[in-house]
């Protein structure tokens, strides 16, 4: 029994670390998603603009990622303009690599977007 608390400590101290540096990982990831989103919102609020177009609501997208997050997450910003129940809309789509921490971690992209509503429609039905 001499010697078993030191390889209890280690088993215990390893899972605990391992656990804990997973549920940062996650914290990570939904921060970054949650950033991501609040960016992609805001640029197509920017878009939908009476006096903005889409390309101006893609690059106030990318601005804000750059300056909030990194460079890496602001490649791939694309808009477009769409109509959801009959009303059209502008939708900022951002897609990024998702975040790893050390070796270990989840690897693919994850894509997110923002809507908001096309202020030109009203512009252009008002007599």
């Amino acid at each position: 029994d001499r010697g078993s608390a030191v390889a209890e400590f280690v088993m215990v101290a390893a899972l605990l670390v391992f656990v804990a540096m997973a549920v940062f990982q996650v914290g990570l990831a939904l921060y970054i998603r949650n950033a991501l989103i609040s960016a992609a919102s805001e640029g197509a609020r920017y878009a939908a603009r009476a006096d903005s177009n889409q390309a101006l609501g893609v690059d106030r997208t990318a601005s804000l990622i750059r300056s909030g997050l990194s460079e890496t997450y602001a490649h791939e910003v694309s808009a477009r303009e769409t109509t959801v129940g009959g009303v059209s809309v502008v939708e900022v789509t951002v897609s990024a690599p998702l975040p790893v921490m050390g070796l270990l971690g989840p690897s693919g992209s994850m894509t997110v977007s923002g809507r908001a509503f096309n202020e030109r429609q009203v512009a252009q039905a008002e007599p």
